[in-house]
């Protein structure tokens, strides 16, 4: 990890979307009056006869995405998480997913970590929504590296694609050489006090917690869950027959999410003892996105404090 170097995944979002633009010219952009925070600004600029402003109307940005899809265009449509998935979920499910349509699906701003926005915005049940729709694929990268990646490889999926995106700035994890495979996850040491899962926005924290842990003779592994669905079931198990206890951290609610992911695959493989840390069935509130992590227990002293007990 470079905590020295932050890049927040929805700029990663935008540049990569550009350069998917310069590559394919039937990568079409739409967005609902927010492309200067999801970061699809960038693509605008580039190729404005290939980007769609929808308007504060998310609903109908869901239905013209998909009717471009029916004409060999690969849409990718994109909001805050809050609207991208909770205020056009029956357009997704019935409009995209059903038919199986090649629609991408970009929530940015997802989770406790939008901050000051306060509880309407900070979207904490998109994975568990998303992830219940057949044919929908769920993407949450952690970094620049692994966002950059996740956009091309949606790009590459025939079908539904729903990848979750933060607003605040992270630590870039990963080296740009990274070779990532669809469908498994990324680990990092082979620790065996302990297993911590993580998604999105909390794997920095769960490898800050590995190095703060060493020196209490703790030996972790972290792994990145960067897809949840399909959900890497091998190194679930493993991980579970390897490590003496299993913890999973998200920023979204643990009912649902990836905690509730893993689990479902512990009670299929290997019944295993799981702790699920993030939002525990509430709803957050206005504040830094510093401050909302420790009160939520979603940092990085949160797991440290977590495996010591």
């Amino acid at each position: 990890m470079k905590p020295e170097i932050k890049i927040a995944t929805r700029q990663s979002f935008g540049e990569a979307l550009k350069k998917l633009g310069d590559e394919n010219e039937n990568i079409v952009v739409l967005d609902a009056d927010l492309s200067s925070a999801t970061k699809t600004e960038i693509f605008a600029k580039a190729y404005p006869e290939r980007f769609f402003d929808m308007g504060i109307a998310e609903q109908d940005m869901i239905g013209t995405a998909a009717g471009l899809a029916t004409c060999g265009k690969i849409p990718f449509a994109s909001s805050f998480a809050a609207f991208a998935t909770g205020r056009v979920y029956d357009q997704i499910r019935a409009s995209i997913c059903y038919p199986n349509l090649n629609v991408k699906i970009c929530g940015t701003h997802a989770g406790i970590t939008v901050g000051e926005d306060g509880a309407t915005h900070q979207m904490l049940e998109d994975i568990s929504l998303m992830r219940g729709l057949p044919n929908m694929t769920v993407l949450c990268p952690s970094d620049d590296i692994s966002t950059k990646w996740a956009v091309e490889e949606a790009s590459k999926i025939n079908g539904p694609v729903y990848i979750r995106l933060a607003r605040a700035a992270t630590p870039v994890i990963y080296e740009e050489n990274k070779i990532f495979t669809f469908g498994k996850a990324v680990q990092f040491g082979d620790g065996t006090d302990a297993t911590v899962f993580a998604t999105g926005v909390e794997v920095a924290e769960a490898l800050k917690a590995q190095e703060i842990l060493k020196g209490y003779n703790i030996d972790i592994r972290v792994v990145d869950m960067l897809s949840i669905k399909p959900i890497d079931k091998d190194i679930i198990e493993r991980c579970a027959m390897g490590t003496d206890r299993l913890i999973s951290i998200e920023d979204h609610s643990i009912i649902g999410g990836l905690g509730s992911a893993i689990a479902e695959v512990l009670t299929e493989r290997y019944p295993a003892k799981l702790k699920r840390m993030g939002m525990q069935d509430t709803f957050g509130q206005s504040g830094k996105a510093v401050d909302l992590m420790n009160f939520y227990k979603l940092n990085a002293e949160a797991i440290v404090k977590e495996l010591k007990n």
